[in-house]
C-alpha cells in the first residue's frame, strides 16, 4: 500500500494526495508549519563558516574562501526564498476514512518539512506520507476496534 500518485513539483498549503489502503482511504495534506522560526534559526550550522569548531564548517583544504563564498551566497538565496514565501515548512497530515466516514483525522503527521525548496522537486512530501501511511492505518484499526467495544458495550446496557 503506497500513495500512487505523488504531490507535486509546487505545492501549496492544503494540497493532498488520497490512496486506498484495504478498506481504508487514506488523505495527505500538506499542512502549514505553525512554528515561526527562519531557516537559520531551525539549522545548526545553516550559514558556512571558516571555523573549525563552528557548526557550518565547510571544511579544510584548497578554494576554502571560494567554497565559504559559493555556500555563503547559497544560504543567502535560500534565507531570501523563504523570506519572499518561495519555500515554506509544512507538515504532512494523514487521515482515515472508512465508507467516506472519518475514522481518524491526523492520524499520522511530520512536521518540520521544506516545500518547495530551491532546487528541490517536492519528491520528499510524498516519501514522508509513504513512510507515515502504516502508522495512520494501525491508527485507524485501533479506532474501529474501540469503537465495536463501545457497539458491544451499549447493545449489553
Amino acid at each position: 500500500m503506497m500513495f500512487a500518485q505523488g504531490f507535486p513539483s509546487y505545492v501549496c498549503p492544503g494540497d493532498s494526495i488520497s490512496c486506498e489502503a484495504g478498506p481504508f482511504t487514506v488523505l495527505a495534506q500538506i499542512v502549514p508549519d505553525d512554528c515561526p522560526d527562519a531557516p537559520d534559526q531551525r539549522q545548526d550550522g545553516f550559514w558556512p563558516s571558516l571555523y573549525a569548531d563552528a557548526p557550518g564548517f565547510i571544511g579544510p583544504g584548497p578554494n576554502h574562501r571560494q567554497r565559504f563564498a559559493e555556500a555563503q551566497a547559497k544560504a543567502e538565496a535560500i534565507m531570501d526564498g523563504w523570506r519572499k514565501g518561495d519555500w515554506f515548512y509544512c507538515g504532512i497530515v494523514l487521515n482515515v476514512s472508512l465508507e467516506g466516514v472519518p475514522l481518524a483525522t491526523h492520524a499520522a503527521s511530520l512536521w518540520g518539512i521544506e516545500a518547495n525548496y530551491p532546487g528541490a522537486d517536492n519528491r520528499y512530501l510524498t516519501e514522508v506520507a509513504n513512510e507515515l501511511l502504516p502508522e495512520a492505518i494501525a491508527v485507524a484499526r485501533e479506532t474501529l476496534a474501540r469503537l465495536a467495544r463501545h457497539a458491544e458495550a451499549l447493545e449489553g446496557a
